[in-house]
């Protein structure tokens, strides 16, 4: 049975586990986040999206 998270939720949590863990600034997250929008925006966001979902099938393709 393969468990399934959204990148979002991920992403979140590891944001928050920084922010809280390993002092990560509040205002630092919000400009990554902000990026994050800007980029979604722009003409390199199927580039990301497609190396994203690259990454997860080799991920999600490891035996161990």
């Amino acid at each position: 049975m393969a468990v399934s998270i959204s990148a979002v939720v991920l992403l979140s949590i590891i944001t928050f586990l920084l922010i809280k863990k390993c002092g990560l600034k509040a205002g630092h997250a919000i400009v990554c986040t902000l990026l994050g929008f800007y980029l979604a925006s722009s003409s390199i966001a199927p580039t990301i999206s497609q190396a994203t979902a690259s990454l997860a099938n080799m991920i999600a393709g490891l035996k161990f």
